[in-house]
């Protein structure tokens, strides 16, 4: 019977992938301890610590006229922690955006107490990502896991900074995968503990590999509830790629399509599952289109790995490299096909043409621009949308009236605005009277204004 166990045992750990074939070789890792792992990955978590020089600036009339001007601008430094991680030997550091974010000064601290002044190279706000450089060589790194491989039930430890006590570990499992939010970010859950201090620390596997970035919790409290959320190592692997290029922001693939997830009545009407995204609107040069898709067709997977929603589609082709093809399964008339997918950067065309509008009229000081794919994935549009959007909203007769960026300008006195040109033409001709016509999250607006 032991012969048997044993050998039942032998065969399991044969078919465990390669990173999870791991014998143990200290008494530590006999009993269970999670030691070992944290020896490998602590030391290259770091505490991050910004300065921020704050200059408020007193604009009361009354407490000018009591006390006179001496009172002038007062400055004070507001200070703020992190933690980050280490991911290469020459100094690239990974944290969030939110940790780094309007600091005048960066502090990474090692776990050796060595302190090193960085610079920021990367800041990705929509991915809440940010990449450091220290001036430093030989430095203890986490090597990237493909986080896509990680299933829910797998152990992690969350390592940081929380509270500004120190370093802590914490343990847990992966909750969920692919989580998404509403602001289009995707997520592992996780309910290792994670604390205000803990935003850019690691999230490691058992072998010792990150496998997310910690970012966020769900509480009501402000401490951990046990529902924490950590950026895939696979986007932050793409933050550091593009810091790299000397980009920005992270250089991310353009779908140019919209959807929605299937739902149940949509299943029950088509007769399948409920599972995939169905496509509704494409743009004409969108990837997918070249590839042969269509609106109708229902997305099931990106390279064999499932897809729920627009949000999960968008990170499942966001994470591969501009310039290669991925296999894309979806649904066509009840026929599971496959297509072969581009990954593109979204086209900067037509020009954006960006232009403030000047002259006597409602809209002076707005300034707009042409949509195209390039800009409307840079400010979170529908990727269908054409026309002219509002980016900016400067001091002026346009702010005074309500115009928000993002609002889409639809027509001025009934000339229908296609181009940024089209203003100027249509406030030429309009006199001393105003109708605008513009569509603000679907719903059209009115304003009339008579000189």
């Amino acid at each position: 019977m032991k012969r048997l166990f044993l050998s039942v045992c032998l065969s399991v750990f044969a078919a465990l992938p390669s990173w999870a074939q791991q014998v143990p070789v200290s008494q530590a890792e006999i009993s269970l301890s999670f030691s070992p792992v944290v020896k490998r990955a602590a030391p290259a978590v770091v505490n991050i610590y910004t300065r921020t020089r704050v200059v408020r600036q007193f604009n009361d009339p009354v407490f000018e006229m009591l006390f006179g001007r001496r009172f002038g601008p007062r400055s004070r430094e507001e200070t703020s922690l992190g933690s980050g991680v280490i991911v290469r030997e020459d100094g690239i550091v990974v944290t969030n955006s939110h940790v780094v974010e309007g600091a005048d000064e960066i502090t990474v601290a090692l776990n050796d107490r060595r302190e090193f002044q960085a610079e920021l190279l990367l800041m990705d706000e929509r991915n809440d990502l940010a990449i450091l450089k220290v001036d430093a060589l030989d430095l203890p790194v986490l090597n990237f896991r493909d986080s896509d491989t990680m299933e829910v039930g797998d152990l992690v430890l969350a390592i940081g900074n929380p509270f500004g006590v120190g370093q802590t570990v914490t343990s847990g499992i992966v909750s969920a995968q692919t989580r998404t939010n509403d602001d289009g970010q995707v997520f592992i859950q996780t309910d290792a503990a994670i604390n205000p201090g803990n935003s850019g620390g690691a999230l490691v596997d058992m072998a010792g590999q990150l496998v997310g970035i910690n970012t966020q919790i769900l509480s009501r409290s402000g401490g951990s509830n046990g529902i924490g959320f950590a950026i895939p190592a696979n986007l932050a692997r793409r933050a550091v790629d593009s810091a790299a290029a000397g980009a920005l922001t992270i250089a991310q693939p353009w779908i140019g399509a919209d959807g929605q997830p299937v739902t149940q009545e949509i299943a029950e009407s088509l007769g399948i599952l409920p599972d995939g995204v169905i496509l509704s609107d494409l743009h004409p040069l969108s990837p997918l289109a070249e590839a042969g898709l269509g609106a109708g067709d229902i997305v099931l997977d990106v390279a064999g790995r499932p897809v729920r929603d627009m949000v999960t589609l968008g990170y499942r082709l966001g994470v591969g490299q501009l310039g290669e093809r991925i296999t894309l399964g979806y649904l066509r008339d009840g026929v599971r096909l496959e297509a072969n997918v581009a990954l593109i950067a979204a086209p900067d065309d037509p020009p954006r043409n960006v232009s403030e509008i000047e002259g006597s009229n409602p809209l002076r000081g707005v300034v707009i621009a042409n949509i195209n794919p390039a800009l409307a994935q840079e400010e979170g549009l529908d990727p269908s949308l054409d026309g002219v959007v509002v980016v900016q909203v400067k001091r002026g007769p346009g702010r005074r009236y309500g115009v928000r960026p993002g609002d889409r300008i639809l027509s001025i006195n009934e000339y229908r605005i296609e181009r940024v040109d089209d203003i100027a033409t249509a406030l030429d001709a309009a006199g001393r009277s105003w109708r605008i016509a513009i569509d603000r999250g679907g719903r059209t607006l009115r304003l009339a204004v008579d000189g």
